[in-house]
């Protein structure tokens, strides 16, 4: 981010770094623990909700990207240490299921995992609205993604759409 680009965002960008990085810790701790999922579900039709999984994993992976490089573009560094991924995120690691086939308990653990990120990065939005363009507009297109997931996996809720 260049002089004048600092300039004018009307934010501390170090505590925008440490909101940044939280958030990047959440989207590792939700890649691996959908892409575990996704590796080790049984059952009636598992391969559906592994399909499901495996994508959701993909994109928290690129969320992890997308806020890694914005991290370094404000001048801070992504968390680098596996240790402090649950450590430094905004929510605890989401978990997995504790039997292979029990789809409500993927959908539970999912749609929370998915409601807490959707309330990160609204308050990132707001936060940046106005003030830090480029971050505010990362913000948004992750928010929409979460939002998809979370209504995706609330669909599969007893077969029926909210």
């Amino acid at each position: 981010m260049g002089k004048k680009a600092r300039e004018i965002v009307g934010l501390d960008l170090k505590d925008l770094i440490k909101d940044l990085n939280r958030a990047y810790c959440d989207e590792w701790l939700a890649f691996y623990a959908y892409w575990y999922m996704a590796e080790t579900v049984e059952g009636k039709g598992y391969e559906d909700m592994q399909e499901f999984l495996e994508k959701i994993a993909k994109d928290e992976l690129e969320h992890a990207q997308e806020l890694a490089e914005r991290i370094i573009e404000l001048g801070g560094l992504p968390t680098n240490d596996i240790s402090d991924l649950a450590k430094n995120a905004n929510y605890p690691y989401p978990g997995v299921m504790k039997k292979l086939s029990d789809y409500n308990e993927i959908i539970k653990i999912v749609t929370s995992a998915e409601a807490g990120a959707i309330e990160v990065y609204n308050k990132i939005a707001q936060k940046t609205f106005g003030k830090d363009h480029d971050t505010y507009q990362l913000a948004l297109h992750i928010l929409g993604e979460e939002i998809t997931h979370e209504e995706m996996f609330e669909n599969l809720k007893d077969g029926e759409r909210k």
